[in-house]
């Protein structure tokens, strides 16, 4: 078989495989239900985005939890149905827009040069006089150039009364702020679980139903299981393995779920920053594997990658962050008379190595 010949055969069995796909949409992760899962963590963000719009007065919150838990899912899904009320809501991710100054820029519509961090703020301020939600997502990302993270600074200064909704992977986000960001921003906290395999299966017969033709029940409560148990579970590697499901039928379940499963940790990596990267990089080195050790480790790496590391506590906080990746799993282990973590690697190590090259060769 030639390369045209194998190409002429794929073609025509991803068409036959597609015929049953209706709608490719569901298989977007920025796909938004018409009626998302209802959790008792949507409560607590829907009142304090109606007593926003009743009063004006902010109620600021911090959303944490794992990755693909919903977070997201859930502040776009309520702010657009709000939006609807005349609330005015803005969506930032953090990860593309990673300053202060360049989220206000995004916010304008601007190129981020040529004014000063004040001079956007007044044009914000003069553009948005209305009662205005600014959505922060992966909040953990802004830059550390940006040191005192001075959006959040002016957010909860601001007498405006701007509320702010900040998401983010990690549970320890508000020990890192400055005090100052801390003491006025006071956010509610919301911590969105993990999904349980029921809740999965739910999400992934609501997506079969408006995107496919026809699907299989128990394939759903498959997939919903080995999500569950293998991903923290990761809602967004279940979407893709019932995509991969979808365009390829004929390819072992378990397979397709260690495809999807292989990609999405792909992009998590690859989404880390330099420092973050090299926390794993002593994690995978280091033969002990226990905090401290990995800590020496980490610090010896970032020393040779011309990187400053991380304080100690700093890093600890990291490592909760990747566990809440699913990339690590911290397990307390005794180690003579006292308790401490050790770090087990959860990714594939080939993963990690090609990412590891890309960045630091």
């Amino acid at each position: 078989m030639d390369i045209q010949d194998y190409v002429a055969r794929r073609e025509q069995e991803l068409s036959q495989a597609t015929g049953n796909i209706r709608d490719f949409k569901v298989f977007d992760f920025n796909y938004i239900p018409e009626k998302p899962l209802m959790r008792d963590e949507v409560k607590p963000i829907a009142d304090a985005l109606l007593r926003y719009e009743k009063t004006g007065i902010a109620n600021n919150l911090l959303v944490f939890g794992s990755r693909g838990s919903g977070k997201t899912l859930t502040v776009k899904y309520l702010t657009r149905l709000l939006g609807q009320n005349g609330l005015h809501s803005i969506y930032i991710n953090c990860r593309s827009h990673n300053t202060s100054f360049k989220i206000l820029a995004e916010c304008l519509g601007v190129k981020p040069r040529g004014c000063s961090l004040s001079e956007l703020w007044q044009r914000f301020c003069q553009e948005h006089g209305q009662r205005t939600v600014l959505v922060l997502d992966e909040v953990d990302l802004l830059s550390d150039k940006d040191k005192h993270k001075d959006i959040l600074y002016l957010i909860s200064r601001s007498p405006e009364n701007y509320m702010a909704i900040l998401l983010s992977n990690n549970p320890k986000l508000l020990n890192l702020l400055d005090e100052s960001v801390r003491s006025t921003l006071q956010p509610e906290v919301v911590h969105f679980h993990n999904y349980t395999a029921p809740q999965i299966v739910d999400i992934l017969k609501e997506r079969a139903a408006v995107g496919l033709s026809r699907h299989d029940d128990v394939m759903l409560q498959q997939i919903a299981a080995m999500t569950a148990r293998n991903t923290s579970s990761d809602v967004r590697v279940a979407i893709k393995t019932l995509y991969y499901m979808a365009i390829e039928p004929i390819q072992d379940l378990q397979a397709n779920f260690e495809r999807a499963r292989r990609d999405i940790l792909g992009d998590v990596i690859q989404d880390l920053n330099d420092r973050t990267l090299l926390i794993l990089r002593a994690a995978v080195d280091d033969r002990d594997q226990h905090a401290r050790s990995v800590y020496e480790t980490y610090c010896a790496v970032s020393g040779q990658a011309h990187e400053e590391p991380f304080s100690y506590v700093h890093f600890y906080s990291t490592l909760s962050y990747l566990q809440s990746l699913g990339l690590i799993l911290l397990i307390s282990t005794k180690v003579g008379k006292t308790y401490t973590n050790r770090i087990q690697p959860l990714f594939d190590q080939g993963l990690f190595e090609a990412v590891w090259q890309a960045r630091f060769g």
